[in-house]
Parts: C-alpha cells; sequence; structure tokens
C-alpha cells in the first residue's frame, strides 16, 4: 500500500478530487480528508471541539456507505485547531490529538509515507486555510490516483514551502495559535461547500 497526499487551496477542489478518487475505486474507508473549519459556515465560529463532537463525524465517515463526504466531522487537531474531517487520517489525528499518539497530523502523515517536509507544508496549508486529500492505495494503482488528484489543481508542497519560508516560516508548529483568515479567504475557502 501506499498512500497518495495533496493539498488544495479550496474545498471545492479537494471536494472534486475525492468524488473522483473514489469513483475510480479507491474505497472510502482509504480516503482521507481535513479541511480548515471556516470551509463551512456552520463550524465557522467554533474554538474548542469536545471528543463527543469529534467521534460523530469521524465515525460516521469510517461506517458509511454513500462515500467519504457524507461522514464530515469537527475535530482538533494541535496547530491547525478545530478542522471539518472525515477518514482514516482525520481518525489517526483526532487519536493523536488526545495524547495517545505523538506527532499529530505530520507523524501521521509521515508514518504513512510522505515526505516529513511535505507533510509540514501539508498541515500547515490546512492551517491557513486548504484542504488536505489523502488516498492508501494499492502500489500498482498509485501512478493513476496520483494522476487523478493532480487534475484538480493542487499546490506544488516545494513552492508553497518557499512561498511559506520567505515570510518567515520554518516548519509546521502543533502549539501556533488557529490561522484567522480574512473574509474574503473565508470567501474563498467555502466556495462549493455542500452545506
Amino acid at each position: 500500500m501506499k498512500t497518495v497526499s495533496r493539498a488544495y487551496d479550496s474545498y471545492a477542489q479537494a471536494r472534486a478530487a475525492v468524488d473522483a478518487v473514489e469513483k475510480a475505486g479507491v474505497p472510502s474507508k482509504d480516503v482521507s480528508i481535513v479541511a480548515n473549519k471556516y470551509v463551512s459556515a456552520e463550524y465557522a465560529d467554533v474554538d474548542d471541539v469536545n471528543k463527543a463532537a469529534a467521534g460523530a463525524g469521524i465515525g460516521g465517515a469510517l461506517g458509511a456507505g454513500a462515500g467519504l463526504l457524507a461522514g464530515l466531522g469537527l475535530l482538533a487537531i494541535p496547530g491547525i485547531g478545530p478542522v471539518v474531517a472525515a477518514g482514516w487520517l482525520a481518525s489517526t489525528a483526532a487519536v493523536a490529538a488526545g495524547g495517545a499518539a505523538a506527532g499529530g497530523i505530520v507523524g501521521a502523515l509521515v508514518e504513512a509515507g510522505t515526505d516529513k517536509e511535505h507533510a509540514e507544508v501539508y498541515s500547515e496549508s490546512v492551517r491557513r486555510g486548504g484542504t488536505l486529500v489523502t488516498a492508501r492505495v494499492n502500489d500498482a494503482d498509485a501512478s493513476r490516483i496520483e494522476a487523478i488528484l493532480a487534475t484538480y489543481k493542487p499546490i506544488d508542497p516545494i513552492t508553497r514551502g518557499s512561498d511559506y519560508r520567505k515570510e518567515g516560516w520554518t516548519n509546521f508548529d502543533p502549539k501556533a495559535a488557529p490561522y484567522r483568515p480574512n473574509q474574503t479567504e473565508v470567501d474563498r475557502m467555502r466556495a462549493n461547500w455542500p452545506g
């Protein structure tokens, strides 16, 4: 198995990527999405997430037959704050956030095979309003799924990391304060949100 991860600037791009990956035959249980909470007006004012709220959406996603996006729930990830998420990566990050595992979202991505520098940039991208999509696929299918994800114009983690470093960023900080986007950024993040 190989894990393929891509981050997108908008939820709409990520949602389309998830739909395409599922249509390509990747089971929902092997796909994850993690988005900044501001993608949804329903969650924009939430600053704290209790464990019951986190588990409800995530568990629903893992057992849902209607596809990954039907099970979106809210959870907190250190350094990002509340996020709208579903799938195996979200579950792993939720456990890490609860103190049962080390490394948080970066650790979960690295453990799944993502390059550490890319994992840091992907995590920072979510903190700043992006959406992360991951898929666990058979090695033989990895190139095909990577091509599908590329269709939806993900960020280039090398370029984006360089851009962040120009602003003084060095690496993802799980102790960083959650990002507070301006209204223009919120509008971009919510483009094509289903709810």
